[in-house]
């Protein structure tokens, strides 16, 4: 490895995502001489899509909150959240002339509604620190000696040397933003491990014939509740919220949030996992009972399929009556106490079983990644490596939608950018 006559600087940044852009704000402000390399022709490219374009820069909830909507080894990140919370985040990009709004359940947005204001006020603070960016550079290896790093080899064949190298390139979800999952083998070569990877807030895919069918295809149910059952009949998780039949399965925010416990499940090798829909997650089977028998009581001559309309979609209906059986044109006096009764268990516990997910690629966040027993939490420095670190979607740290993520990769990020620039002056 000859970098004899090699471009030499103080920290090298792979990736110019959150994780990377915030590694480059922390480590711009200790004035070191530091490289972000990027394979794209644009940087912020993830985050410019995130929160449906508005950007979720984060979200406001109290970090045991946080941490909680972080099931994918959330804990880890106690000690980058102490260094740099959801609050400081809020903090630096309001510094920065963002006004910024709380929307339900916590999420951060800029009044804007337009992820290109954060991204550009993140992109402009790197650069008023006066670090270089090479774009259109995709990096072929990171190099190390016995016991550090020694810098970076690009596919072009150019070296550059550099005591620090903060890896920021993401997992294998959304590739189209340059997320790849370039970055597990150049860990790998470090001798990490790389636990598992799997697709995470993604949409389910079901065999269910109502939905191989297409006949709720479209329908968006609102304010529902989702359970995961496990093969045992326990129920793993629900998660309430909004949801949406498609052509394959089922999406919407409450599928995503269920999505990596059905990929759990399904790891274990059973075929396919139950979930079920509560329709009406604030009454009890007994009210239901007792409310809809009034409604068909006081129409009592109108076919209770009909009566039921405006109590539930109205394109469930069929299913749900086939499910009893219970034929939907009798009326009120023929009513069968029994299935009545199940058919507003039902609505409680309608059952959908999911046999996978959409691919990784299509997933919004990856499951898995570097071992978090091999990096030090404080700084994200590797435990095998002096100078290697890794902040963001690469570890194997994945949250719920919500600003969740974003808000891993920016105090990761930042972590890792700190301690970087303070090994850096100890090493002048």
């Amino acid at each position: 490895m000859n970098l004899h006559n090699a471009k030499q600087v103080d920290i090298i940044i792979i990736g110019g995502g959150s994780a990377g852009l915030m590694a480059g704000v922390a480590a711009g402000k200790h004035g070191k001489k530091v490289l972000l390399i990027d394979k794209g022709d644009k940087l912020g490219r993830k985050l410019g899509i995130s929160g449906g374009g508005r950007c979720n820069v984060t979200n406001n909830k109290e970090m045991d909150e946080l941490i909680k909507n972080i099931p994918g080894n959330g804990r880890f990140l106690y000690s980058a959240l102490s260094q740099f919370s959801s609050r400081d985040i809020i903090e630096f990009f309001e510094s920065l002339g963002i006004a910024l709004k709380e929307e339900d359940n916590g999420r951060v947005f800029p009044v804007s509604d337009k992820a290109k204001t954060v991204v550009d006020a993140l992109i402009n603070q790197v650069r008023s620190y006066g670090i270089e960016m090479m774009l259109n550079s995709p990096v072929q290896q990171v190099l190390y000696d016995e016991e550090k790093v020694a810098g970076v080899r690009l596919k072009n064949g150019q070296t550059i040397k550099s005591k620090c190298v903060i890896v920021a390139v993401g997992g294998k979800s959304v590739p189209a933003t340059g997320s790849t999952g370039d970055g597990y083998a150049w860990a790998e070569e470090a001798g990490h491990t790389i636990t598992t990877l799997f697709p995470t807030e993604v949409p389910l895919t079901s065999a269910e014939r109502f939905i191989q069918n297409r006949e709720l295809q479209g329908l968006a149910l609102r304010d529902v509740a989702l359970t995961v059952w496990n093969e045992k009949g326990r129920a793993i998780v629900t998660h309430r919220g909004d949801m949406l039949f498609t052509h394959f399965g089922m999406s919407g925010p409450i599928a995503l949030r269920c999505s990596q416990f059905v990929v759990k499940q399904l790891a274990k090798g059973q075929p396919d996992v139950k979930l079920t829909v509560d329709l009406f997650p604030d009454k009890t089977t007994e009210e239901i009972y007792d409310e809809t028998l009034q409604m068909a009581k006081a129409e009592a001559k109108k076919a209770v399929i009909n009566v039921l309309k405006g109590y539930l979609p109205e394109r469930m209906l069929p299913i749900l009556f086939q499910s009893v059986p219970l034929h939907t044109h009798i009326t009120y006096d023929n009513i069968p106490r029994q299935e009545w009764r199940s058919l507003c268990q039902t609505m409680k516990s309608f059952p959908v079983k999911a046999n996978g997910t959409l691919s990784i690629e299509e997933a919004f966040v990856t499951g898995g990644g570097v071992h978090l027993k091999e990096i030090d939490p404080k700084t994200m420095q590797s435990k095998w490596k002096k100078g290697l670190y890794f902040c963001g979607e690469i570890l194997d740290i994945h949250g719920y939608t919500g600003g969740y993520n974003i808000t891993a990769a920016f105090s990761t990020g930042y972590a890792a950018g700190r301690s970087a620039a303070l090994q850096a002056e100890e090493t002048e």
